[in-house]
């Protein structure tokens, strides 16, 4: 029986898209810092793209990032407007940090130029909604870089979802966490508010809750009781070579949430950079006819951490089916991003990670945080774009 069952969710092969090289797109980037390396990585891949222009606040950066990834210099730009103002781009993808994510990515909508928007969306569910409008005047694509989406075994958790193994959902528990992993090997951007914004909760958080939200159907989110903290990032013990750093920290480092979502569905978060724990738990979605057990990563930003469990009743007997993860997909998830992103600029295809998903993602991590500050619980009120 559990044969059977293992059979209704075997993948065939993926057939590889030719690609027309007729017609090559002008790209831009917006930001030249650490994530910039794995966009031109894939770019560079594509054999239908020419990478004409970058644009970076600080002097000189552009042109040792070209260095470091062995790539000719393009045009050079102190920031997105100049470049954007200044050349024919087809599509810009926005590296820079949390809190000018909005910003790029609404000029260069309104410019008639696509958009591929690195993860988190933006900093607040009002900067979101504003990006949405900005795509929807446009007509143009706008992208978030939700990469794990692409990853054979999140397509399964999705697909076991839609299956109707489960029944109805009624429960969601998502969560991810480093026991010491606030990313200060990058510099001070992560984690300083005037650049960050959001930390572990936009950072990684956005990814598990990507995970689950996207495997339901995106239910739109009610309300939210939450909770954020930042007792390590504040310490000057956890820097032992940078201590000042713990000054210039102005995120969180730890948060949770409970969340009633659309359906009558329950959503249980929680997210950490820094713990006393190795894990903050396994992912689960509870049905009524089935639960599924995700095994955890510190991140969700790949894939998952083994075998998908499935609980479920056969024939009277309580039974557990194990789903044996895929591996093929692993390390070339930022190739698949950036070439859905391409393929839906050349065809006029739908985004292959849409904002009238992804707003709901942002507007969840807006109400933790709203609801942290004033301590209580707090409506989530999305408007209609």
């Amino acid at each position: 029986m559990a044969d059977d069952i293992l059979d209704r969710f075997k993948e065939g092969d993926e057939e590889t898209a030719e690609v027309d090289t007729g017609k090559k797109l002008k790209i831009g980037i917006i930001g030249t810092g650490w994530i910039a390396e794995a966009h031109i990585a894939a770019y560079v891949r594509c054999p239908d793209i020419e990478i004409v222009a970058m644009a970076d606040l600080i002097p000189g950066k552009v042109e040792k990032f070209c260095k470091k990834m062995g790539i000719p210099v393009p045009h050079v730009y102190p920031d997105h407007a100049s470049m954007i103002d200044n050349e024919e781009l087809d599509a810009v993808s926005v590296c820079t940090y949390n809190r000018t994510h909005a910003e790029c990515s609404i000029y260069a909508l309104e410019h008639g130029v696509n958009v591929l928007c690195e993860k988190p969306m933006c900093v607040t569910l009002e900067e979101a909604v504003e990006m949405r409008r900005a795509e929807k005047k446009s007509g143009k694509i706008l992208s978030i870089g939700f990469q794990p989406r692409l990853d054979g075994n999140m397509k399964m958790i999705k697909k076991i979802v839609e299956s109707g193994e489960l029944g109805k959902i009624y429960y969601i528990q998502t969560g991810g966490g480093r026991r010491h992993g606030i990313p200060t090997p990058y510099g001070t951007t992560f984690i300083e508010d005037e650049t960050a914004g959001i930390g572990a909760l936009a950072d990684i958080g956005c990814y598990s809750l990507d995970m689950l939200l996207n495997a339901v159907g995106y239910p739109k989110p009610l309300t939210v009781t939450g909770y954020k903290s930042a007792y390590f990032g504040t310490d000057p013990s956890y820097y032992p070579t940078h201590p000042e750093y713990a000054e210039k920290f102005g995120v969180d480092d730890f948060a949770a949430a409970f969340v009633r979502l659309e359906g009558d569905i329950i959503l249980d978060f929680r997210i950490a950079w820094a713990m006393h724990m190795d894990t903050c738990g396994d992912a689960l979605i509870l049905g009524t006819k089935g639960g599924l057990r995700i095994p955890s990563t510190e991140c969700w930003n790949g894939t998952i951490g083994g075998p998908l469990v499935l609980y479920h009743d056969v024939a009277g007997v309580q039974t557990q089916t194990v789903i044996p993860p895929e591996e093929k997909d692993t390390g070339d998830l930022f190739y698949k991003k950036i070439r859905s992103f391409l393929d839906a600029c050349k065809n006029g295809d739908k985004a292959p990670v849409p904002t009238e998903e992804i707003i709901y993602n942002q507007a969840i991590i807006d109400g933790i945080v709203r609801s942290a500050n004033c301590g209580r619980e707090v409506e989530i009120n999305v408007p209609e774009v």
